[in-house]
């Protein structure tokens, strides 16, 4: 690639881009389920550009292009919740994913004071359940989500090292 992708916090401007990338990239979860109402495939610009002026979300930018995005909020527990992960189809398998989600985890934590971080993907996203098991996420249980789908929900303490340092 000749340019770098660039992360970072996303803009009013960015939801439109941020809508269309998560309307391209959950295409595939809704065939893997059947299911092409699911969340990310039925939200409103409204309501993406609301998340954006309360909660955390994050880009990937390569060059004015938006192509990947995350986003990050705090529960009623105080639980840092992670969803929406989405990277271009284009970019996967890069390490974008990680990157984001290192990026959502260190928002958290830093300026949310998260000390769990929580998100969920759907039962049969197993290269989503791989990249949440590498970035040391640990099932702790399952629901059912508004549109159906079984989801497996992931927890990881907040407080562990991103990395080991060595000597």
């Amino acid at each position: 690639m000749g340019m770098s992708v660039i992360i970072s916090t996303a803009t009013a401007q960015d939801a439109e881009q941020i809508l269309k990338l998560q309307y391209l990239c959950f295409q595939s979860e809704a065939e893997l389920y059947g299911n092409y109402r699911i969340d990310p495939l039925v939200q409103t610009l409204d309501s993406l550009h609301t998340e954006i002026a309360t909660n955390l979300v994050f880009v990937a930018r390569l060059g004015d292009e938006v192509v990947g995005s995350v986003r990050g909020a705090v529960g009623a527990d105080g639980a840092g919740e992670i969803g929406r992960l989405c990277v271009h189809p284009r970019l996967q398998g890069h390490g974008l994913g990680a990157r984001l989600l290192r990026a959502a985890e260190s928002g958290l934590a830093d300026e949310r004071s998260a000390t769990l971080f929580r998100l969920h993907t759907g039962h049969r996203s197993e290269s989503n359940l791989r990249l949440y098991r590498r970035a040391g996420y640990a099932p702790v249980g399952n629901e059912t989500g508004r549109d159906g789908v079984l989801m497996i929900l992931l927890e990881k303490d907040a407080t562990e090292p991103a990395y080991v340092a060595s000597a």
